[in-house]
């Protein structure tokens, strides 16, 4: 359960206690009394962070307690903090606030002036914060790391009801400023608790894929809240029709898988024709009434293979049964029905549906998908891998049908105001795996306090230089053992740290 309010409860010191300390024994010898007084210790230090830390955020904070130090492996914490935040940022007049999910993690944290790691959550329930590179980062620079819930996701929605009327405040540039308002407020109350007034921890703000674009556009739009940003597979040009995602995945499988999978495309299209209800029900997909959703379902299946650091347990199968005169359609769908079997989120019904539940994030980014990034995965005219009716009109009629009339991605706006692959901003570390299909929507090429970094090898996929390999499932602290060539991933974070380090260090020069 939650502790609700901000008086110490005397069950998470006692729990602590027991945790950290143990049943008292006697008739120890002095090694054993030795490592009591070192546990004693260690209890004394985490109650000490405990009471400075209470109510850190000023009254804005509705829930405040100690991370659970016995958990998932897969988190750091996963103990729900609260925060107050502003509804819409851009209105001189609205001032309805909603309650936004946070976490923070302060095992490392360098009291009073270690740096404060902000970790975007991007575009799906925030359940804590991942137990993956960071953790390594932050113990390397006695950093504290906070994490905020992206707006309307996860537990963080302003409404019971998501009709397209109350997602008008779903946006980019609206988490932007909650990241911003959030950082302040936790900076201030930091200086609060520490009698002190008008300093800075030097902050530094981390996010993969959408969350990476959100960690660069942050810095550009905010560039005095933080010292810099990594940008990992940040996927900053928004892109209309992206052509370019269909094409990375036939390098990336190589010729001979991705010939099969033209041809499992052909096989099931001529099946489609001739006996669809069969063919959706053979991949455990008879819910998708509509072909064009089904057909993006199988494109989909293929692209998290490449995305996410499995291509072998995709294109192994299929060439070998391609070798063996096997049915190659019923190949693949042994590997949708194991590897990829959430046939839901492609159910247009399923995103009509407006009522808040654990499947909403789909409606929430297809929304984000509709007004302002498009990321359109279309087959390209030529030597397309997906079916060639996963095309734009596809889409547009997605978002029209999901979210009324009117509902497009005005993509040239959104480059507009961040600058696409031209962001003119600074102190930012992009970084891409080879593999990755969404690399060609990120920066990949370095210019000037912008560095930009290619992890190539045969499993570097989304996000690698923070989450290892394969990208999920998780592997603990973004180990890179299982990457085909995990060199070249230490190589990036070697420079990432510098990167780090480097900016942190000007940041605290600045200040004095």
């Amino acid at each position: 359960g939650y502790i609700r309010g901000l008086a110490l409860d005397e069950r998470i010191v006692e729990g602590t206690f027991k945790l950290l300390v143990g049943n008292k024994n006697t008739g120890k010898g002095e090694d054993d009394e030795h490592a009591e007084r070192k546990r004693d210790m260690k209890l004394a230090s985490y109650l000490a962070l405990f009471f400075l830390l209470t109510t850190l955020c000023n009254g804005a904070v509705t829930s405040r307690f100690l991370h659970r130090m016995t958990g998932s492996s897969n988190y750091l914490t996963n103990q729900e903090l609260w925060f107050n935040q502003t509804l819409d940022h851009f209105s001189p007049i609205d001032h309805r606030q909603f309650a936004q999910r946070y976490y923070e993690f302060l095992d490392h944290f360098r009291l009073p002036d270690g740096p404060i790691f902000l970790k975007i959550c991007g575009e799906s329930a925030c359940d804590g914060i991942a137990n993956d590179y960071i953790s390594v980062l932050a113990k390397k620079f006695g950093a504290a790391v906070v994490s905020l819930e992206h707006r309307y996701y996860g537990k963080s929605s302003p409404f019971k009801s998501l009709t397209t009327e109350n997602l008008k405040y779903l946006s980019s540039k609206q988490a932007l400023f909650d990241l911003a308002v959030f950082r302040q407020n936790y900076q201030e109350s930091l200086n609060m608790k520490l009698n002190r007034s008008n300093v800075e921890n030097p902050w530094f703000v981390f996010g993969v894929s959408y969350s990476g674009a959100l960690s660069a556009w942050f810095r550009l739009k905010f560039p005095h809240l933080t010292c810099g940003s990594l940008a990992s597979s940040a996927v900053v040009l928004a892109v209309y029709n992206f052509t370019e995602f269909d094409q990375q995945i036939g390098d990336s499988a190589g010729p001979e898988c991705k010939a099969v999978l033209q041809e499992v495309n052909q096989l099931v299209e001529q099946k489609l024709a001739s006996n669809g209800k069969a063919l959706k029900t053979l991949f455990g997909a008879a819910e998708l009434k509509i072909d064009g959703d089904f057909l993006y379902f199988l494109a989909d299946a293929a692209v998290i293979a490449f995305q996410y650091g499995n291509p072998d347990r995709l294109c192994s199968p299929l060439i070998q049964a391609k070798k063996a005169g096997e049915d190659l359609v019923d190949a693949y769908a042994s590997y949708v029905k194991e590897y990829y079997p959430d046939v839901q989120t492609y159910n247009q019904q399923h995103l009509k549906n407006t009522a808040l539940n654990d499947g909403s994030g789909d409606r929430l980014w297809w929304f984000q998908v509709c007004t302002e990034v498009a990321y359109f995965q279309v087959a390209p005219s030529n030597d397309s891998i997906r079916s060639s009716k996963v095309d734009t009109r596809y889409h547009l009629d997605l978002c029209k049908n999901v979210f009324g009339e009117g509902v497009y991605p005005d993509v040239d706006a959104t480059n507009i105001y961040y600058g696409g692959t031209k962001i003119a901003g600074s102190k930012i570390v992009f970084t891409n795996g080879s593999q990755d299909p969404w690399r060609h929507a990120s920066k990949q090429t370095s210019s000037p306090d912008m560095p930009s970094y290619t992890i190539s090898c045969h499993n570097c996929g989304h996000g690698t230089d923070m989450r290892g390999c394969p990208q999920v499932p998780l592997s603990p602290e973004g180990n890179a053992q299982n990457c085909s060539s995990p060199d070249a991933v230490h190589k990036v974070r070697q420079q990432i740290i510098e990167h780090i380090d480097l900016w942190l260090s000007q940041c605290q020069a600045a200040d004095i």
